[in-house]
């Protein structure tokens, strides 16, 4: 039996529940039947004298209508709500920049549309070529970059089912998809200079209409792209007590592209140093040892570049910490070196909307 908040949100919009039939390219794009969706991009990038760049560009959307059916009184209605984000880390300078903005729908201003291909907000963008290749282009005060993705796997799709289950309740879960290993070429513009880089980027989709439960607070979630052609996404969430949720879960993708689901109980995550940020007072740890049983698999995770909090500043996403990071370690008895990203949420404050 469904709960009430299920039953309740049911009757406006739909729920991640099993069963969903997946459909390429049509679930790259918007979903309005479900309340909250989003697209992350991120990844490492480097120059050819082995400079050193992290970016992260994110959408959102939420949907602001009580009432779907309704009609639209005029094209400025506020029936959603489109956020994003931009960031920049600058690993070698030591320096992260970050900007967001937020945006309605209407006149166009903010979208995701099957038609045309592409996921906007204004003049940032990810504008897909084909099946397999996007472009990113995003601007802000100070930075830059015009990137070229080329995905060299299909898309994974995480949990069981065609669901990732945050919590026990129907519905608390999404529908995540993920590009998890798209060859990235391109130009960084920083303060006037120009670089071309080249790397991997990582791609993130989610849509859903619930998720976390009350007793849960926030979580860690890693990507990691290993040097022998394998992934790895762990997504681990926090109760109000400390400690790990039972429904975190995680994802290896091996080379050729196959996936195998990972319970709470075959991964563990140990924290280790911790900085405070001088923005927020979030204490974040910014080190950690991964360790995968089934993948013969320990890995220390660090980062070069520990101040990558964006701080919120009042928008409907609140502050969280998302940065570049490096894995170094063993897997079935050989050596491991792996770059990726980290995101921790609900260390200042409440976290967004729910992986």
């Amino acid at each position: 039996m469904k709960s009430r908040l299920a039953a309740a949100l049911l009757a406006v919009y739909h729920l991640a529940l099993p069963g969903y039939r997946y459909d390429f390219p049509r679930d790259h794009f918007n979903h309005p039947d479900f309340q909250t969706e989003w697209w992350y991009y991120t990844g490492n990038l480097n120059t050819a004298d082995g400079r050193r760049f992290g970016y992260e560009l994110t959408f959102f959307r939420q949907s602001a209508a009580d009432d779907r059916s309704a009609p639209s009184a005029n094209v400025w209605d506020v029936r959603e709500v489109w956020m994003a984000h931009l960031a920049l880390s600058d690993i070698d300078g030591h320096q992260f920049l970050h900007t967001e903005r937020l945006n309605r729908a209407g006149a166009g201003l903010a979208g995701a549309d099957l038609e045309q291909r592409r996921v906007w907000n204004g003049n940032w963008r990810a504008q897909w070529q084909d099946l397999n290749s996007q472009h990113l282009d995003a601007v802000a005060a100070g930075f830059s970059f015009k990137l070229d993705l080329k995905s060299q796997k299909p898309p994974v799709i995480h949990g069981k089912n065609g669901v990732s289950q945050k919590a026990l309740s129907p519905g608390r879960a999404s529908h995540y998809i993920s590009l998890t290993r798209l060859v990235t070429t391109g130009e960084i513009n920083l303060a006037g200079q120009r670089f071309q880089v080249e790397g991997l980027s990582w791609m993130d989709h989610e849509f859903f209409t619930a998720q976390l439960e009350p007793e849960q607070t926030g979580w860690n979630w890693f990507s990691l792209q290993l040097t022998d052609g394998s992934e790895i996404m762990l997504l681990h969430l926090r109760r109000k007590d400390g400690s790990p949720d039972p429904y975190s879960s995680g994802t290896y993708i091996d080379p050729m592209g196959r996936s195998r689901f990972l319970s709470a109980a075959e991964f563990s995550l140990q924290p280790g140093k911790i900085w405070t940020s001088a923005d927020t007072g979030g204490h974040y740890p910014v080190e950690w040892t991964v360790r995968i049983p089934s993948l013969g698999l320990e890995a220390a995770v660090a980062t070069k570049l520990v101040k990558q909090e964006i701080a919120g500043k009042g928008t409907l996403i609140p502050s969280y910490w998302e940065g570049a990071i490096d894995a170094i370690g063993v897997k079935q008895g050989n050596s491991l070196f792996a770059s990726g990203y980290l995101e921790m949420t609900g260390y200042a404050g409440a976290p967004p909307l729910a992986r």
